[in-house]
């Protein structure tokens, strides 16, 4: 594997065919899968983690916005696309790229009925979503009800699927609440089928729910993070692989003396002889300040440089006093050994959030 010679994230496509199988070994081969692919497919490449999937016979993708579902049609993905959380603005891009839109409340529904009626379609697909103790988007129990009447006064739309998201698979203390998440939902499903006359599709799963919860895998799941190399459990991440490699190269070495500072604020002052790095990344491109002074780390040479000062917009400081390195060196700001998620541990984030912030300045580059 090349060198970095600039700030290059790198996405490692046979990782992400392993998790994939991975998840998929947990499921009954009636169990569709459906790829969780929204901002940018946790910060690496929505298209190219697409097409790669496609290739893998992948069920559904998801995104959250309807301009990322255009881009995935605009670049040849065939396969259906829900959209999470569209709005109303784009409901006739959603016809016009064949997107499947998540209706999940009076006002959405309503839209989109009409929409659809303005552009003649008939049985246009759609999912709806419930809430069922979340309390994010979605209709509730008590609009079973009049969401069935709308629904069987029109012919425009089909329900595709109906589906809800659990809000705490992943923690062990909280099994009650996600039983009775999945018990609520299919109370409410079996009163919208039997209303209906046929059977969509039915989802509830998310990542921690495929591995925790198989009982409620039913017709469909929804892995975003465990594609991506991670399973909110150290138990369940050692059978997954971290998709991407962010790294760098050093810049520029200094020594600072005893009492000379380092970057803005002079936020660092040298108390001995300090030898510092700078490298070519910064705030711009998904390295939080929370990250600075000391809190985060890179790894040059096998061994960690902590971040000093504040970060700046286009660059960080670190500390390479005890480690021999020189300019043009490599640097691993995350990748399999050291990940997202160690990283962002040391601000008390998560490894979604360091993912999802890499910019899209950053260059991507793809090992097949």
């Amino acid at each position: 594997m090349p060198k970095a010679q600039e700030t290059i994230l790198e996405i490692d496509l046979k990782a992400l065919k392993h998790n994939f199988e991975f998840i998929k070994s947990k499921l009954k081969s009636t169990t569709k899968c459906l790829a969780v692919v929204k901002a940018f497919a946790y910060g690496s490449d929505a298209v190219e983690i697409a097409k790669y999937l496609e290739t893998l016979q992948v069920d559904y993708f998801a995104v959250a916005y309807v301009d990322e579902g255009v881009a995935l049609r605009n670049a040849g993905i065939t396969s259906p696309i829900l959209v999470l959380h569209p709005q109303v603005l784009n409901f006739d891009k959603i016809i016009e790229h064949c997107l499947e839109p998540s209706l999940y409340s009076h006002r959405i529904l309503d839209a989109f009925i009409e929409t659809a009626n303005k552009h003649n379609q008939n049985d246009y697909p759609v999912h709806i979503k419930f809430n069922t103790g979340l309390n994010r988007l979605g209709f509730t129990g008590q609009d079973v009800k009049t969401v069935i009447s709308k629904l069987n006064s029109v012919t425009s739309i089909k329900v595709k699927s109906l589906f809800s998201h659990l809000a705490a698979s992943e923690d062990k203390n909280e099994t009650n609440f996600t039983t009775q998440q999945i018990a609520s939902f299919k109370t409410i499903a079996d009163n919208i089928i039997s209303a209906l006359g046929y059977k969509p599709m039915l989802h509830q799963c998310n990542t921690s729910g495929i591995i925790n919860y198989p009982e409620a895998h039913l017709d469909m799941v929804r892995s975003g993070i465990g594609l991506y190399g991670f399973g909110n459990d150290p138990e369940v991440n050692q059978h997954l692989k971290p998709i991407a490699r962010l790294k760098t190269i050093i810049s520029q070495i200094h020594t600072l003396k005893p009492g000379e500072s380092l970057g803005y604020n002079r936020a660092f002052k040298a108390t001995e002889t300090t030898k510092t790095a700078t490298l070519p990344i910064g705030h711009a491109d998904g390295i939080s300040r929370h990250l600075g002074n000391g809190k985060g780390f890179v790894i040059i040479n096998n061994k960690r440089a902590s971040i000093l000062g504040n970060v700046c917009m286009d660059m960080i400081m670190v500390d390479v006093t005890s480690i021999d390195c020189e300019e043009g060196d490599e640097v691993i700001i995350f990748d399999a050994n050291n990940t997202a998620e160690v990283l962002a541990e040391k601000v008390n984030s998560i490894s979604y959030e360091l993912l999802t912030a890499v910019s899209q300045r950053v260059k991507r580059t793809l090992n097949r």
